[in-house]
């Protein structure tokens, strides 16, 4: 147990008491300077070096820090590379020198720089923490990420009276959209068809359920976490994290639970919107709601694809979707069909066949796996301790992770035309990474050659979205688990019949058969200018938007998560999402401060951009073929992901250009309407006066 520092102990000018460069933006985590020199000197013992050297550089301004002997060895895998390479005389005078600075900075007797550090100053030391060429453009975002710079745009003007922005969805987006709106004083409301926040992480609730992005990475910059249970965390704490994420920001009374958007209206008229809305259970008990903005944050995978396979009406027994899962539902000793070997798969069968009697896969297609030395590992008590009293700590873990399993990873995804083994990779770097992989699967099915010709893809690498392995591949050698490859030819009343004429007899079958990504906002019954709907302007699975945020002729109308949004290269959700809801904030703030009453994307910048996707997509493994894979729609188009950089697709919507938006102000908007309705006022009297002139 921590034993906090008594007040008498806090020297006057103590960080906690006094304010400057270092404080990170409003709502972001701030380590606390309570700790005693024994507690800290403990901790140290087990700090992370290269992230520690790290802090003290930006701590003290001091480049002594990352400069001889104090650069560390790169890190040879995924893992943390705790020691950095250093000696024990070397990693002595770290950790000796380390306590004697941090005591100094808690007692108020530190030196601190009076300026924030460059941009090109982060990537400089981030470079020297991980011995690798951070490119150019990536202070200032690493920057925001961190805590360091602001990211958030406000409106300088209070917003007129009754203006309001309505949000669809309470998961991650909507939540992070509402914290941000609610800090710039904008009033809102969330929407939710479920009983509780969360949106994935309520719904999702299988045995196994888990996210195998890293943690600290999924966690909202401006509200990191420094006390997650384990490195990647399970269903159960992400859930927590998101309700108490909106609790703490006041988001719940601002949120309509058990609430089903029946349908969204632009109004011409008014330049607003028109939202019908009725309880779940209840779809005659239609109410209408009215904003000034809406925005969705139903995300791309909320609805489950359900497979159309012959006799599925025929099973006696059970049949459940991963997404749909009852939380009362047992497999305990029973005979479990599951089809599918994507995410929810490779989680639902290690898990699932601890209890049941008999685990059979059914697999289309094999998928790329890799290992993570920290997947099911708890995080010690002496991070959380790191975490929560060094400044900066927490901050550079999760600068690390972004650059590590994010924009580091891209170069993997681009097709190099001349490269002699086009098939097996699209690049040097993919065929490395094949290798790699191959190497993993053959040794967790070592003896095991009739597993091995299923297990190993003929796709490249990142063809299908690369998994982190949560025990898949050591799971289907043991002895209650199957792995099937001939095909599905019926559902029986008993079970699955296959191909081969093979009945396998179960007592459940489990779906985990993804979602349908391609089908953007088909939850949500949305119509623009016209009365046109998003179904009639996109056709069905081709979903198109400016940024994946903006359509032409929606007004006042934005997406989080929409089309090619989703950064199929690795990294995290989070990012892109906070990054989009800076774009629509700093819309919103424009609207506010210019007393805006409409802004629509111009239909050539939509045009011209979505043609810019395209072409980058093009020259990616995902447009290289040889998979079926749900970033793709019937017409081979990728509708999901996103070809850019993290840093490409924050330099284009960190600021956004109004220039490529049709506006109008609230004044002349009025004026029209008033114009508008009467002289239709002037007619209907006329016609009233002169009913035969009229005819």
């Amino acid at each position: 147990m921590v034993t906090r520092m008594s007040k008498s102990r806090q020297h006057p000018n103590s960080p906690n008491r006094s304010s400057g460069w270092g404080n990170p933006p409003a709502g972001a985590f701030t380590p606390t300077a309570e700790f005693t020199d024994e507690q800290m000197r403990r901790a140290i013992e087990h700090a992370n070096l290269p992230i520690l050297l790290g802090s003290l550089a930006l701590l003290t301004g001091d480049d002594k820090w990352i400069s001889e002997p104090y650069i560390p060895t790169p890190p040879q895998d995924l893992g943390d590379h705790d020691s950095g390479g250093f000696d024990d005389e070397v990693a002595g005078r770290i950790r000796t020198e380390a306590v004697e600075t941090l005591c100094s900075w808690r007692d108020g007797t530190l030196n601190l720089p009076a300026d924030p550090p460059a941009p090109q100053h982060i990537s400089e030391v981030l470079a020297v923490m991980l011995g690798d060429r951070i490119p150019d453009g990536y202070g200032t975002l690493l920057g925001e990420e961190m805590g360091i710079y602001p990211r958030h745009t406000e409106p300088v003007r209070s917003p007129a009276p009754g203006f309001r922005v309505l949000i669809v969805g309470a998961g991650i987006s909507g939540l992070a959209m509402a914290v941000r709106l609610g800090q710039a004083g904008i009033d809102y409301l969330i929407v939710d068809k479920n009983d509780d926040v969360g949106g994935t992480w309520h719904e999702n609730v299988y045995p196994g359920c888990g996210v195998d992005t890293p943690s600290y990475l999924y966690a909202l910059s401006f509200d990191p976490k420094p006390d997650w249970q384990q490195y990647f965390a399970t269903q159960a704490e992400l859930a927590q994290y998101w309700h108490e994420l909106a609790d703490k920001h006041g988001v719940l009374p601002n949120t309509r639970l058990n609430t089903v958007v029946r349908e969204a209206r632009f109004d011409e008229q008014t330049c607003g919107w028109h939202v019908d809305v009725a309880p779940v259970g209840s779809p005659d008990a239609v109410e209408t709601l009215t904003a000034d903005v809406v925005v969705s944050g139903v995300g791309l995978l909320n609805q489950p694809a359900i497979p159309d396979l012959p006799g599925m009406g025929d099973f006696t027994g059970p049949v459940v979707h991963t997404a749909q899962w009852d939380r009362s539902f047992d497999v305990a000793g029973k005979k479990v069909a599951v089809i599918g070997t994507g995410a929810s798969a490779m989680q639902f069968v290690p898990a699932g066949s601890q209890v049941a009697q008999k685990v059979t896969v059914f697999q289309r297609t094999p998928q790329w796996s890799m290992p993570h030395p920290l997947k099911g590992a708890h995080v010690t008590d002496d991070m959380h301790f790191l975490n929560a009293h060094v400044p900066f700590y927490l901050a550079w873990y999760r600068a690390r992770l972004f650059w590590r399993m994010g924009d580091k990873v891209w170069k993997l995804l681009q097709v190099d035309p001349e490269y002699p083994h086009l098939g097996r990779a699209v690049n040097k770097a993919n065929d490395r990474l094949r290798a790699m992989l191959t190497t993993f699967i053959e040794h967790e099915l070592a003896g095991r050659p009739d597993l091995l010709d299923k297990c190993i893809p003929d796709y490249p690498p990142y063809g299908k979205r690369l998994l982190v392995d949560s025990q898949w591949f050591s799971t289907l050698t043991k002895d209650n688990v199957e792995l099937v490859t001939d095909g599905i030819e019926t559902i029986t009343a008993t079970g699955v019949r296959t191909t081969d004429g093979v009945d396998h007899d179960v007592d459940i079958i489990v779906l985990a058969t993804g979602f349908k990504a391609v089908d953007v906002l088909a939850s949500l019954p949305v119509r623009g200018r016209g009365g046109r709907t998003l179904r009639e302007v996109w056709g069905a699975g081709d979903g198109r938007a400016h940024l994946g945020i903006s359509i032409p002729g929606f007004p006042n109308f934005f997406c989080l998560y929409g089309p090619n949004t989703n950064t199929g290269h690795g990294g995290t959700v989070i990012a892109g999402t906070e990054m989009q809801v800076q774009h629509i904030s700093a819309i919103i703030a424009a609207m506010i401060d210019r007393d805006l009453a409409t802004v629509e994307v111009r239909q050539e910048v939509h045009d011209d951009y979505n043609a810019e996707l395209d072409r980058a997509l093009s020259r990616t493994v995902w447009d290289f073929g040889g998979t079926t894979t749900y970033y793709r729609n019937s017409g081979g188009r990728i509708v999901t992901n996103s070809p850019w950089r993290y840093v490409d697709y924050w330099q284009r919507v960190h600021e956004p250009n109004l220039d490529d938006f049709l506006t109008t102000s609230r004044i002349s908007a009025t004026e029209e309407f008033l114009t508008e309705n009467i002289n239709h006022a002037i007619v209907r009297t006329a016609d009233s006066r002169n009913p035969s002139e009229a005819s």
